[in-house]
């Protein structure tokens, strides 16, 4: 009776190994095709495709992701209406560049001003641990009624104040300057005297040297380097708090998602948190190389940025966002959402961990300027 036993187990584990094998073999290799907002040659770009590759090699190529640049199939403020009319299947962006659809989106990529102290972690910790991505997926789906879902993957920040034609000593000096803005920061910066202008990346450039802006924000360290801004403007500022910790998106087409098997859901989460960790921690020492490449080679002169700026910036921001949950319901609700898991995680965090300024100017002292008549 066992010897029977034995070898009708055997018998079921080899068909259901074979049919294992039929089924994978039966399971065609599937190809997404998304584009970014980002030009080919963009440090972001080469954040899309690490996200590409790692898909690539963790399905052990049964799900590939066509990471196009900006511009390959629509222009690249137009990727998540393409996403939701499955003109592609996804798209690599920043959630601000929608507030014209809705105010909230701004939120989701945790600008303006941290919000309320966060860092990337922070934010990330209210995504997964706070409740933000059921948010994040109700402005989208419930909000703004799109056939998307999202997921953050880029880290873009600190972001860099900007880059000037000339230099600003305080936020009279800032006021009437025309600058390349997008998002509700440019309406920030309009409440506070500049003149916004909503350019892509690809664009400032021709626009300085055609002097139709005097300055413009980008990103800073390697993506300016690369997208050529210390050829058109000699003055960098930093930092900013308009964009301290910035978290840019991964958008999937609804019906593309659901049609995709669980196991390839799981690579997809898995692949976007690993990007955004790995992608950061390599950028990190590219903008280290690129700022002194700026001084070194370039002669580009980076300060600090004046702080009573960065006291109005937060200021006019606080003013917005109060004005701006008085009459729209979901920003409030995800805000309120922010602030009390910011109002757990930011002051504890004061609290366990050293200013980053203590060791660093321990090791690294940061020169002072000469006195003046000195040499």
């Amino acid at each position: 009776m066992r010897t029977v036993f034995r070898k009708a187990f055997a018998l079921t584990a080899i068909a259901a190994a074979l049919g294992f094998a039929a089924g994978a073999s039966a399971q065609q290799p599937r190809t997404l095709k998304m584009q970014s907002t980002w030009p080919a040659s963009s440090t972001l770009q080469e954040n899309f495709k690490f996200f590409a590759e790692r898909t690539d090699k963790l399905t052990a190529g049964q799900l590939k992701i066509e990471a196009m640049a900006s511009g390959q199939i629509v222009p690249p403020f137009e990727v998540l209406d393409a996403t939701h009319k499955k003109v592609i299947d996804g798209a690599h962006a920043v959630s601000y560049y929608w507030v014209g659809k809705h105010r909230a989106t701004t939120l989701f990529s945790s600008t303006p001003a941290g919000p309320f102290g966060m860092d990337h972690m922070d934010f990330l910790g209210w995504i997964y641990e706070g409740g933000g991505l059921q948010l994040y997926w109700d402005m989208y789906q419930k909000e703004m009624n799109l056939n998307v879902i999202a997921f953050p993957i880029l880290p873009s920040s600190p972001q860099a104040f900007g880059w000037f034609k000339r230099p600003i000593k305080n936020l009279a000096d800032f006021k009437g300057m025309k600058c390349r803005q997008t998002g509700i920061v440019s309406e920030i910066f309009q409440r506070m005297g500049m003149t916004t202008v909503n350019l892509p990346g690809g664009e400032i450039i021709p626009a300085a040297q055609r002097g139709v802006i005097d300055c413009a924000e980008w990103v800073g360290g390697i993506e300016d380097l690369r997208l050529g801004l210390p050829q058109a403007f000699k003055y960098h500022y930093v930092p900013g708090m308009h964009e301290p910790s910035v978290i840019g998106e991964l958008l999937i087409n609804n019906e593309v998602w659901a049609s995709l098997p669980a196991q390839q859901q799981e690579v997809i989460r898995s692949a976007t948190v690993e990007t955004l960790v790995r992608w950061w921690v390599r950028w990190q020492k590219q903008n280290a190389d690129a700022i002194e490449e700026m001084r070194t080679k370039h002669g580009v002169q980076i300060l600090r940025t004046p702080p009573d700026i960065l006291i109005a910036f937060l200021k006019t921001w606080d003013i917005m966002a109060k004005e701006e949950s008085a009459k729209n319901p979901f920003f409030k609700k995800v805000l309120e959402s922010q602030r009390e898991y910011a109002s757990k995680v930011v002051p504890a965090k004061r609290f366990m961990n050293p200013p980053y300024s203590f060791a660093a100017n321990y090791y690294w002292p940061e020169a002072k300027p000469a006195a003046k008549g000195k040499k």
